[in-house]
């Protein structure tokens, strides 16, 4: 058992996502007494969403390859994970009861394979320890005398002082259930640094012929390589009405931004239809006579290229000969116009600045509030990274909260 805290306190959350819920589970096991405050309807909404098609929860790969996914400006979030390891979480996941397996992808899933069953367990666990959860509590700022001001389903307008405070207001993707980055406007008028919320693990815009999108859109071109600025990634990409999608676009997520921004709004992503061949072998394929086959089942037949590869090389222009085709084949280029809307993003990338916290992920200009979550400035591609950066950051600010209340006993 948990020894009891010297005082019992209250701690206020902000957001029932899983940051704010892990958070609320840490600090009601010490014995605090804990209030989750939810502008939804009811918590968890992203997270169940997210579950819907199987729920990610982490990765088995090693922790050196798992911690350079966070990219070179995310140190803390990397020292949180290292803290907080996938093994605890998967653990702690198999404590409520959703027993997890790795796929074959390494992926780590529960084996039910949806986010229901482990959230009910978990609000039962939460319930237990004395957790209060209030839905329909819009914060809309922190007030002069430092509390947090919520509005509340009847345009009440409250206020809220509590001995501490973490706020896990996530990112502005999918701003329907909840995350809309409306947070932004009351930190920024409080004098905190925040990035600006983009897009992250997001399609990206393509002016598709009308033809090419009629005919590919929805198809996958899997097991493919893509490349910007010299940085390539592979895995699959779905076709969309207005571009492309998927895991190895999401990969490239930074990359592509930077281009864009660099080149004013436009970029050229390259793709490797065949990445495992190479060109000397796709030139003496291609050499061989075509006959009467069109040129979609030429490169069928001689080398494996489906109809949406072969149409991808047409966008293009089709060109002459094996040498030049070998060469197309290898590296086809794509004009990328923007990034799909913060509505279609999976997360976002920005948040509020590392400046304006301590190593303890509290805000520097306000003693006891501390941060957590998709509202920090990282970012992660899909694949499990995400929610272990989400669970690791809680698990930090919970227990850096927790040494905080005991250096006021």
């Amino acid at each position: 058992m948990t020894a009891a805290p010297a005082s019992t306190r209250h701690v206020a959350i902000v957001g029932a996502g899983p940051a704010g819920l892990f958070a609320a589970e840490i600090i009601a096991a010490h014995g605090h007494h804990v209030t989750v405050y939810e502008r939804m309807a009811s918590p968890a909404r992203k997270f169940l969403l997210a579950g819907r098609g199987g729920l990610n929860l982490t990765h088995s790969e090693a922790i050196a390859a798992f911690l350079d996914r966070y990219g070179d400006d995310a140190g803390e979030v990397r020292a949180a994970v290292e803290r907080f390891p996938p093994e605890k979480l998967i653990a702690w996941a198999n404590g409520l009861g959703a027993d997890t397996f790795v796929g074959s992808s390494g992926r780590v899933f529960p084996r039910a394979m949806k986010a229901s069953p482990l959230l009910r367990a978990w609000l039962r666990r939460l319930t237990g320890l004395g957790v209060t959860i209030k839905t329909r509590h819009r914060w809309t700022g922190f007030s002069p005398s430092g509390g947090l001001q919520f509005e509340t389903a009847e345009n009440a307008r409250i206020e809220i002082d509590a001995d501490a405070a973490l706020l896990a207001l996530g990112g502005a993707s999918w701003p329907k259930l909840g995350s809309d980055g409306s947070w932004v406007d009351a930190f920024t008028h409080a004098g905190i640094a925040v990035a600006p919320l983009t897009p992250a693990n997001c399609g990206v815009l393509v002016p598709w012929s009308d033809v090419f999108r009629a005919r590919f859109e929805g198809t996958a071109l899997k097991r493919i390589a893509l490349t910007i600025d010299g940085t390539t990634r592979r895995g699959e990409a779905i076709i969309t009405r207005k571009g492309l999608e998927g895991g190895a676009v999401y990969a490239l997520g930074p990359y592509i931004r930077a281009a864009l921004a660099k080149n004013d709004e436009t970029a050229t992503l390259v793709v490797d239809l065949k990445p495992d061949r190479e060109h000397a072998d796709l030139v003496a394929r291609l050499s061989r006579p075509r006959g009467k086959d069109t040129m979609t089942n030429f490169l069928r037949k001689t080398v494996h290229l489906d109809a949406a590869g072969a149409g991808l090389l047409r966008e293009a222009a089709l060109p002459d000969g094996p040498e030049a085709l070998a060469a197309r084949i290898k590296a086809t280029p794509i004009r990328i116009t923007g990034l799909a809307g913060l509505d279609r993003a999976i997360s976002t990338a920005g948040g509020v600045a590392w400046r304006s916290l301590n190593a303890n992920l509290m805000l520097a200009a306000r003693p006891g509030v501390f941060l957590a979550g998709e509202m920090l400035d990282w970012e992660a591609p899909t694949g499990g990274y995400l929610l272990q950066g989400t669970f690791a950051t809680s698990a930090k600010a919970a227990n850096a909260l927790l040494d905080w209340l005991g250096s006021r006993d």
